[in-house]
């Protein structure tokens, strides 16, 4: 049984890439999109790291290599997080959430809903006479469409309630506009003058009040004890609404709210 995980961003979430050209330093993405994403092991290393109990650790996230022993997987299984939606600035409607058929229909694959995807153009603010203009792109009234069962697509919650302007592009614009949209921050280094030491440096990050997901489940290794490792986790995520994951914590990066 596969069950989920969604993730409220409150601040920009920074996860190292593999790889960094030029002065920027890039975030975590997929191989095959190059969308942005959150590793599982960051989010296991966090989550593991919330554990008092040693005994309650090991039998849900297995031991430590430090150990001296022999690696042994726990009970608890977590996958990457996915994007579902993310806000894109508007010069006509203040902030929009975007997403595309590629990345709705991937939360419903692991969903196992039935649910009819939204065709391309579709949202719920459609009324004929508004064009839509977006960071680096326009939609003309004509081309959107009346959205009327949009809610199914947004898991219910308190952090949730502001996503109320959604769009959906095809899957192309989508990924352009993700990668234009992305949060930015320029850094630089001062010497003991104040004078810049070096060149200016740029920071990716996914940005706030974007909506992601994630599944996590029981491993083949809970023999007897999948019923008591499942309760052990719901309680252990219900003891941390907020939660920090990436770097940067102390410039207040990463943190977001997550739920069941």
């Amino acid at each position: 049984m596969i069950n989920y995980i969604y993730l409220y961003l409150l601040a920009p979430l920074h996860t190292g890439g593999t790889t960094q050209e030029g002065n920027l330093l890039g975030i975590a993405r997929e191989s095959h999109t190059n969308l942005p994403y959150i590793p599982s092991s960051t989010i296991r290393g966090k989550v593991r790291s919330t554990v008092t109990d040693k005994d309650t650790q090991y039998q849900l996230f297995g031991n430590d290599l430090k150990d001296g022993k022999q690696l042994e997987q726990g009970n608890i299984w977590i996958g990457d997080a996915s994007l579902l939606w993310l806000p894109v600035p508007s010069l006509s409607h203040s902030v929009v959430w975007i997403s595309c058929p590629m990345l709705l229909q991937r939360w419903q694959r692991l969903q196992g809903s039935n649910l009819t995807i939204p065709s391309e153009y579709s949202c719920n603010f459609a009324n004929g006479k508004s064009a839509l203009y977006l960071k680096d792109a326009i939609i003309k009234a004509d081309k959107l469409q009346a959205w009327e069962k949009w809610e199914e697509f947004i898991p219910k919650s308190s952090a949730t309630s502001s996503l109320n302007r959604l769009l959906i592009l095809p899957d192309k614009h989508c990924a352009t506009l993700i990668q234009m949209s992305l949060w930015r921050q320029v850094k630089i280094k001062l010497d003991e003058h104040k004078s810049v030491d070096g060149g200016f440096r740029y920071e990716e990050a996914i940005p706030p009040d974007t909506l992601m997901y994630l599944p996590w489940g029981i491993t083949s290794q809970a023999n007897g004890t999948a019923q008591k490792s499942s309760q052990d986790f719901n309680d252990l995520l219900a003891a941390n609404e907020i939660l920090q994951l990436g770097g940067q914590e102390s410039l207040g990066r990463g943190f977001v709210q997550q739920w069941m």
